[in-house]
């Protein structure tokens, strides 16, 4: 089922600040920076290995973000799993008893295009630690026309 972590989400309240500790203390090099409305977060990309760390500051004190930290203090707030096969992959979850929220950017349920690929998240802490998000990633034939150049 599960392939890979794709990447993990970080809560932060100050994204510029979050950064520079990251480059400070790990040596992280350049991020790519993402102002997205739709998400209604100020974010930094960049990657340790194999994983993509995203630091994601909320626009807005109602954002997801913000309601994190408020709720758990800053850290992850969730963690995207690639999965071969995202209906599978939600079948086998709530099989098992999870349940599907909507996405926060979209207000969607269950798998839908986004900018990377095809989501769905999983309600509450479905694993001890933090939420998850199953991306099947799209591949060159499946990516709709409005992500060609993803997020």
């Amino acid at each position: 089922m599960v392939k890979r972590i794709k990447h993990m989400a970080v809560a932060v309240k100050d994204v510029d600040a979050a950064l520079a500790s990251y480059q400070r203390r790990l040596s992280v090099g350049e991020a790519r920076r993402v102002d997205w409305p739709k998400g209604r977060s100020r974010e930094a990309h960049f990657s340790i290995g194999e994983v993509e760390i995203q630091l994601c500051e909320s626009m807005d004190q109602d954002g997801r973000f913000a309601q994190h930290i408020l709720k758990y203090g800053e850290g992850v707030q969730h963690m995207c799993l690639v999965v071969d096969d995202i209906e599978a992959a939600i079948a086998e979850a709530t099989a098992d008893g999870a349940t599907l929220k909507p996405c926060s950017a979209c207000n969607i349920t269950g798998s839908h295009a986004h900018s990377e690929g095809f989501v769905a998240f999983l309600a509450g802490q479905a694993v001890p630690g933090f939420e998850l998000e199953f991306m099947q990633v799209y591949t060159d034939e499946d990516r709709p026309a409005q992500y060609a150049t993803g997020v």
